[in-house]
């Protein structure tokens, strides 16, 4: 399977930077895992834009 890059936006990094570490280690494993499977189980298809969301806890993850 291919493997895919992750590229996080200034915005993104900073944000994750604000976040406790218990909270931030687990959506820094589902970024992750997204180079190996980019849509996941649970994922969405974004409405009115391109892209998917996955959840982690009360955040959502945008790509």
């Amino acid at each position: 399977m291919a493997k895919y890059t992750i590229t996080l936006t200034r915005r993104a990094q900073k944000q994750l930077d604000r976040l406790s570490d218990n909270i931030a280690e687990p959506i820094f494993i589902a970024i992750e895992n997204l180079s190996s499977e980019p849509r996941p189980q649970g994922c969405k298809k974004l409405q009115g834009r391109d892209g998917y969301r996955i959840r982690v806890g009360d955040y959502r993850i945008i790509y």
